[in-house]
């Protein structure tokens, strides 16, 4: 496999990709990139106007000393620096207010991305990696689509000090001696081979600098992995939830392995520093020799010029100020165009991240608003495949039920029960079969309208460092009586009536001060309060008394009618006395549905799975 600086890229194709990038930047968040091209810009041509004005003061002091043209330069050079200085602070602080969001701002062009996409592409590990390689890659050398927020200063920064170095600089080559003894220094011939000698050395800095990009760009993943490696080690004392492990296991003893390891990437006897005392540092040593070098070159020339009578001492000082300016713009602008190529070849990663299709057909159909609430979902032959896999997760499964009644999905890790879930919440599509709402195929329906049908606690459900009230709520909007509602028939009410701010009290301590932290089994009345506070048709509920003890799983029990109400009830569960609750029940195996019945029928059906699950726990009912 090849290494990214080994990609062929030709300079068209990589500022092709590089500008790409800038354009879904910039339609992303605009003021991130227009901050900074302006910011830059400013920064970059108004210093021309102080030199050029102290070139002046200098050549009337050293010609007419006329005072009143004197006093007049000195107020045009106090005035123009006010002005100068007023419009820098103004761009500076918009700038500064831009930029304490642009990082969340380029942030959100890939979460938008990723809440945008198919689910199944969610789910897909492969997308994951695609953003790990991404953080890798910010956190690492920095290249990638995050390095176009620093390329484009330095291209600004590079243009601007050109432009205005130039027609400052213009005359100085062409302004002839008066003194005959040099007139060499006049002549073409001369004046291109200063030039050329000038050239010459602003570029050989910027080439040592791209041989040094290009090692660096070599041991990209050995960079990426050791940043991993110490944002773990190096920052696993700060993670509370495996504090108490840290503590018992003496894991700490780990980490100090780890950080005090010399041959790390990072060590002083690592990969890096192995870098540094070889051609990489001899490359930037070589880069800062040859600026020093060109000031040199650019100074002697300017005197000698001088001396020949070309100009006077105001000009000398006009030139050398601006003439080491435009080596460094032309410095800065090789290093961003040797940048681009580099960068390019960290572009394939995101683009891919980016490009990512949305298969799943979103449909078109509203979702039928009944006044008789008479809503029925079937499964129709539906088989099942997840990405990738060569294995049936469910085959051939066929069953319906109604608005109102309650349904409990039994079986075995692994047979099918979530997949079912999955598939029934249009999370994934099936890979044969149909699923249909009232008859209709749901693929023909309104995607988000169809989620709308469903409110769903998943085992794996996840609680947010907003309030409690939000939590409930899902949004901003909470409705404080139907909240303290919901939370009662989830068996929430004791906890409530001790939070210190009710509703509005923070779940965890991250961003608010005065939050709580919930228990396990908490947690879970909590998500099963927002999943009644939804208000959908159909409620699914996987394993939602797993983390309860047994006296606030049998209070759930009790009052499961009370807590459905109206709606249907899917209920996952491994605790088989669940079940006595249920209208019907499916009992899955292998990713079939293998018995569909009441509870009292498939427990009088000897030899069935449903019996031998039962009677494999009938121990905990007695």
């Amino acid at each position: 496999m090849k290494n990214k600086d080994e990609k062929r890229i030709s300079f068209r194709e990589a500022f092709r990709l590089n500008l790409r990038m800038l354009r879904i930047l910039y339609r992303n968040s605009p003021r991130s990139i227009l901050s900074r091209v302006i910011k830059t810009g400013w920064e970059a041509l108004s210093p021309y106007i102080g030199i050029g004005l102290s070139a002046m003061i200098v050549t009337e002091l050293a010609g007419n000393r006329d005072p009143k043209r004197l006093l007049f330069l000195v107020l045009l050079t106090l005035g123009s620096a006010l002005i100068v200085s007023l419009i820098g602070a103004w761009i500076h602080k918009w700038y500064s207010t831009v930029q304490e969001v642009w990082f969340f701002d380029a942030q959100q062009l890939f979460s938008k991305k990723l809440l945008s996409m198919d689910y199944q592409d969610i789910d897909d590990t492969h997308t994951h990696d695609l953003l790990a390689k991404i953080r890798e890659s910010r956190m690492g050398n920095g290249y990638g689509a995050f390095n176009i927020y620093y390329m484009i200063p330095k291209a600004t920064t590079a243009v601007c000090t050109l432009l205005g170095g130039i027609a400052m600089t213009a005359t100085l080559f062409l302004s002839p001696v008066t003194d005959t003894r040099y007139a060499v220094l006049s002549h073409p011939l001369f004046t291109l081979g200063v030039i050329a000698l000038m050239v010459f050395i602003i570029v050989a800095g910027p080439w040592f600098t791209n041989l040094g990009q290009k090692i660096i760009a070599r041991h990209t993943q050995d960079w990426a992995h050791g940043n991993r490696m110490f944002m773990h080690f190096g920052f696993l004392g700060y993670d509370k939830k495996r504090a108490a492990d840290v503590r018992m296991f003496r894991q700490e003893r780990i980490c100090v392995k780890y950080n005090n390891n010399k041959e790390g990437f990072f060590g002083s006897k690592g990969t890096l520093a192995k870098l540094h005392a070889g051609k990489l540092g001899a490359y930037k040593a070589a880069s800062q020799a040859i600026s020093a070098l060109f000031t040199g070159v650019a100074y002697a020339y300017i005197c000698l010029k001088a001396w020949a009578g070309a100009f006077g001492i105001g000009a000398v000082t006009q030139y050398a100020a601006a003439i080491t300016r435009v080596a460094g713009g032309v410095s800065t602008l090789l290093e961003v165009i040797s940048e681009i190529r580099t960068n390019a070849a960290f572009l394939d990663v995101p683009f891919e991240f980016l490009d990512m299709p949305n298969r799943m057909y979103q449909g078109t159909i509203p979702v039928e608003k009944r006044r008789d609430n008479e809503y029925e979902i079937a499964f129709h032959n539906v088989s099942f495949k997840y990405p990738g896999s060569e294995d049936y997760a469910l085959k051939n499964v066929n069953f319906s039920f109604k608005v109102g009644k309650r349904l409990a999905v039994v079986g075995m890790n692994g047979s099918g029960k979530t997949t079912m879930i999955k598939l029934l919440c249009r999370l994934y599509d099936p890979t044969e079969g149909v699923i249909t709402l009232n008859g209709i195929d749901i693929r023909k329906y309104n995607y988000d309208e169809y989620l709308s049908v469903f409110s769903v606690v998943f085992q794996d459900f996840k609680l947010f460092d907003f309030s409690l009230g939000q939590n409930v709520a899902a949004g901003n909007t909470v409705d404080e009586a139907r909240i303290r509602d919901c939370l009662e028939k989830a068996g929430f009410g004791d906890r409530l009536s001790s939070l210190p701010n009710g509703i509005d009290t923070p779940l965890g301590h991250d961003y608010e001060d005065g939050g709580v932290e919930l228990s396990g089994g908490e947690a879970q009345k909590v998500a099963l309060a927002r999943a009644l506070c939804r208000d959908a048709h159909f409620i699914v509920l996987d394993e939602p008394t797993a983390a309860l003890d047994p006296i606030a799983e049998a209070e759930v029990y009790a009052r499961f009618d009370s807590i459905v109400g109206d709606k249907t009830a899917i209920y996952i569960s491994h605790r088989l006395s669940s079940c006595r609750f249920c209208d019907e029940i499916l009992v899955f195996d292998q990713g079939s549905v293998v018995q569909h019945g009441t509870h009292d029928d498939l427990l009088a059906a000897a030899g069935g799975k449903y019996h031998e699950l039962w009677n494999a726990q009938a121990q905990y009912y007695v």
